[in-house]
């Protein structure tokens, strides 16, 4: 077996869902592989790909794809995103380039991107073997937004080239419908697994043991909904990110529990309060852990992210108003009151892996 191959792994940095799709994976390779070699591109800060990927790896900070321009973690900006990608693709020639040139001095033997086109058309044009991987690719996600955009068919058109250019492209569950992909293969779920640490929570938090722990994390684009406007829920206590500086005896800060990571939080607390997105709903519906989420009903992916959560997890979906006012007693005791799914399995893990492998170049 291969053990000194080079893996680079193009990575958009739009929110956290690509990289936690990624991560596992990589953990899995990793474990397989230990002594190969890997190189991990993306816009994402350090610190945070490093909290996620195990092992060894180099870093290149460089901006292959932006996804959609948004205003918050809920909300694109539809102009915006449809007259950056122009610019995006006006300068095509030149990014192109830019990108051929990263991976020539790297030199790996395999690239997995999820999901820059930019990235799988450089791996073409050099004759570097490819993998794309996502629930979701930007050509089909720009067409939900733009359909009456005259030029729509001409941006997509490179986009949909690079995407096709892929050995395969692996679409974990739940995955949006990509009818214009000629690689597609669907694979099942992505997610990593978290420790139960409640036991450690409830002593820092000097909780009782009987009170609902909801975690809040609504993803890597930065929104604090107006939490001392909300009104105080009878044996609920919140976890909140140490930036959004809550002063409120039921909501503590997940900063006194450092030595606990993302994942061990969602598997400890009973719910997790976040907005619709891959990594959100596959690690709590394989964690455990019940999702009350915002609504996102623009998102072109949504509606499957929706209804697979539905139907392995347990979910209840909420009213951007209820978010603004905190009128959440009558949505929670909903999903309390759901019988309790059995844990997803995250399959696809195996699954990805065993495509890079197959898709190694032989030596």
């Amino acid at each position: 077996m291969i053990q000194t191959f080079h893996l680079y792994v193009a990575l958009s940095g739009h929110g956290f869902g690509h990289l936690a799709q990624v991560a596992p994976v990589l953990s899995e390779w990793r474990r397989r592989w230990p002594e190969a070699q890997l190189t991990v591109q993306s816009a994402l800060p350090d610190a945070v790909l490093r909290q996620r990927i195990r092992g060894e790896f180099a870093v290149i900070a460089g901006t292959a794809d932006f996804g959609m321009v948004m205003a918050n973690a809920l909300e694109t900006k539809v102009a915006e995103s449809l007259a950056a990608y122009r610019a995006f693709h006006a300068e095509w020639a030149e990014r192109l380039a830019w990108q051929e040139q990263l991976l020539r001095k790297a030199a790996p033997d395999l690239l997995l991107a999820d999901i820059p086109y930019l990235s799988l058309a450089a791996a073409e044009r050099l004759g570097i073997p490819a993998l794309a991987l996502c629930s979701l690719n930007w050509a089909d996600i720009l067409a939900g937004y733009c359909q009456d955009a005259p030029d729509l068919a001409e941006l997509r058109e490179p986009m949909l080239a690079a995407y096709n250019s892929a050995v395969a492209f692996l679409q974990p569950a739940p995955s949006m419908p990509m009818p214009d992909l000629t690689n597609g293969q669907p694979i099942g779920p992505i997610a990593a697994l978290g420790q139960d640490r409640r036991m450690v929570i409830n002593q820092r938090l000097g909780l009782q043991g009987d009170e609902i722990l909801l975690l809040m994390g609504l993803g890597g684009v930065e929104m604090r909904p107006p939490l001392e406007d909300w009104p105080e829920l009878p044996g609920v206590r919140w976890l909140t990110p140490p930036a959004w500086d809550v002063a409120r005896a039921d909501m503590a800060s997940w900063a006194m529990l450092q030595d606990c990571s993302m994942l061990d939080l969602i598997r400890s607390c009973d719910v997790l309060f976040t907005k619709p997105g891959y990594g959100a709903f596959t690690e709590a519906a394989c964690n455990g852990t019940r999702a009350l989420y915002v609504a996102r009903d623009d998102w072109p992916e949504e509606p499957w992210l929706s209804d697979w959560l539905t139907a392995q997890g347990n979910g209840v979906k909420i009213s951007r108003r209820q978010l603004a006012t905190g009128d959440l007693a009558e949505p929670l005791q909903a999903l309390l009151a759901q019988p309790v799914k059995p844990l997803a399995a995250p399959t696809g893990v195996i699954e990805v892996v065993d495509w890079l492998e197959r898709a190694l170049p032989k030596k």
